[in-house]
């Protein structure tokens, strides 16, 4: 056992040091482990078995169905509405634009489930203006690329679907409730810090609109904001999957886009059905050697003896959460969300239910976590997003966006240790 988990570790390592993109490092090094135990044709057919096993699920299909939705809604005029409206609830406040783009991206996030689309559409319209008004580039970058992480908590989000199927049939629907409270903490956060940064380096307001102006803007910006509760209100009330959920998502996002806002054209259809299947691939070609790992872990006894070396260490709740998030902040660094919480659920979700951790709780705290490592140097994707969108390089963000870690995670540890932040509203709804 000693030599499969070595050979797993080291190929990895090396894989990923020499750039191989991760869903490859992933099923090579599951490939390679496998072949230490059995020839290369029952190795071969072994792997290619779990990762289309690991695929063979209706949950997944509501994926793809985000992801269409997602970019619609980037091309189809919604995050314009949504900034406009955030502009004339917080924009005459010290600092507004940077509070408008958080709760921007808080709200294109609940609608797309998507940090990329939220740090590219939110960024690009936002950016600018945030620099005309006199902001300094890479805090405006710092900004928008902390706030579009909310969209993962804030649901609908692709990413507890996924956490849902690693932990074995965790309620959708309430993970969906519980990741409300705790992404409005986190956005409450990064606007805290926001506001301490704008009022010193004197970042005045924005517009000031009038009432009427402002009921204006919100009723611009209702059909968009309506998605959330069809959404999220379908599967709550039980009237359809979360795989039914995301279908009528897309249809909404095509109707709102094409008919009512006139924003994408039949031409324009092309090219987001191929970036949202291209998109897609990536996505499912992650999650089925993510699968393929995690069975090879669990045949190598590998979560049972991290289970027994853990609690060996300590049995204190608060010790072992402590080591847990302190792994996957470092796991966030250069793993993608994806095969992170494929891999680490089946891992450090049985220590945290032997300790009596909700796995609602445990998977917001997980996901939560591993939204800072897309904030965070090498492989944070929405970093490099952001940097693009803004024009700005890595060294001039990483200042600015030092007190928005700090933000998230005082975050991460409220939620950590007050899981009623997490489980509160799940009750609410009888889950």
């Amino acid at each position: 056992m000693a030599l499969d988990v070595s050979v797993l570790l080291i190929s990895f390592v090396v894989l990923l040091f020499l750039n191989v993109p991760i869903g490859y490092c992933i099923g090579l090094a599951t490939a390679l482990t496998m072949l230490v135990n059995m020839d290369f044709a029952p190795a071969a057919s072994t792997v290619a078995q779990r990762v289309a096993t690991g695929l063979d699920s209706f949950t997944l299909l509501a994926i793809p169905f985000f992801i269409l939705s997602g970019n619609l809604m980037a091309r189809g005029g919604l995050a314009r509405r949504l900034i406009e409206f955030a502009k004339a609830v917080v924009g005459a406040l010290p600092g507004g634009l940077a509070f408008v783009n958080i709760i921007s991206a808080m709200l294109f996030g609940a609608i797309s489930g998507s940090a990329i689309a939220s740090a590219a559409a939110i960024g690009s319209f936002m950016h600018p203006r945030m620099v005309e008004n006199g902001y300094d580039p890479a805090f405006s970058a710092a900004v928008n690329v902390s706030s579009a992480t909310t969209g993962l908590i804030i649901p609908p989000s692709n990413v507890l679907i996924i956490y849902s199927l690693a932990s074995g049939g965790v309620s959708i629907g309430a993970l969906f409730v519980a990741g409300y409270l705790p992404g409005i903490l986190v956005g409450l956060s990064l606007m805290a810090v926001a506001g301490i940064v704008a009022k010193r380096s004197g970042y005045g307001s924005t517009e000031r609109v009038t009432l009427v102006e402002a009921g204006k803007r919100f009723f611009d910006a209702l059909l968009s904001l309506s998605l959330i509760f069809i959404v999220i209100g379908g599967i709550v009330a039980g009237i359809f999957t979360a795989t039914e959920a995301a279908a009528i998502a897309v249809v909404y996002a095509l109707i709102l886009s094409m008919l009512v806002y006139r924003e994408v054209k039949v031409g324009d259809l092309k090219k987001i059905l191929l970036d949202s299947a291209t998109t897609t691939a990536v996505v499912m070609l992650l999650i089925g050697t993510s699968m393929a790992l995690s069975w090879v872990l669990s045949f190598e006894n590998i979560p049972q003896n991290i289970t027994a070396s853990l609690l060996a260490f300590s049995e204190n709740k608060i010790v072992i959460l402590l080591i847990m998030n302190l792994v996957l902040l470092m796991v966030g660094t250069f793993m993608d969300m994806t095969p992170a919480i494929l891999i680490f659920t089946p891992v450090f979700l049985p220590v945290a239910a032997s300790l009596g951790v909700d796995p609602l709780h445990f998977g917001i705290m997980m996901v939560l976590n591993l939204c800072i490592g897309l904030c965070t140097p090498p492989v944070g994707t929405v970093l490099f997003v952001g940097c693009g969108v803004a024009k700005v390089s890595l060294t001039e963000i990483v200042k600015p966006l030092l007190p928005m870690y700090v933000a998230m995670l005082v975050a991460l540890f409220l939620i950590t240790y007050f899981p009623e932040i997490t489980l509160m509203a799940p009750r609410w709804f009888g889950f």
